[in-house]
């Protein structure tokens, strides 16, 4: 098996599609017709969205994203945490912790899209 994609629920497909492009390069790889799904363009893993008032068909109601209590984070690689997390914020992020040098090398720091997922912005791991 392959890990395919990670779905974020959200209020509306398309101004998060838009968020993501904005704050993090992302390009939209597709929105559906009914604009209740769509796919950003991350790389090897897809990034996708829906919404959650289209959860209601299958039976299932998401709960609202708390940042301050995540059970999950997404995270965007930078050279330059500094730079990305200013992009974020002029995209609609909220700053929600500064960048932190890690004790393992790596810079750390975190915001919150609109809908209040979690996001780190950090630089590459160095592995030994």
């Amino acid at each position: 098996m392959k890990f395919r994609y990670a779905i974020l629920y959200v209020n509306d497909v398309t101004a998060s599609l838009n968020f993501f492009e904005k704050a993090f390069g992302c390009t939209t790889k597709m929105l559906h017709e009914s604009k209740t799904y769509g796919e950003l363009d991350t790389g090897n893993t897809v990034l996708a969205l829906a919404s959650r008032k289209s959860m209601a068909r299958p039976g299932t109601s998401p709960s609202n994203p708390d940042p301050a209590r995540p059970v999950f984070e997404i995270a965007f690689e930078t050279d330059d945490v500094q730079a990305g997390i200013a992009r974020a914020i002029a995209a609609g992020a909220k700053l929600q912790r500064k960048p932190k040098k890690m004790p393992w090398g790596q810079t750390v720091a975190y915001v919150s899209d609109p809908d209040g997922f979690l996001i780190e912005i950090c630089t590459a791991v160095k592995y030994s």
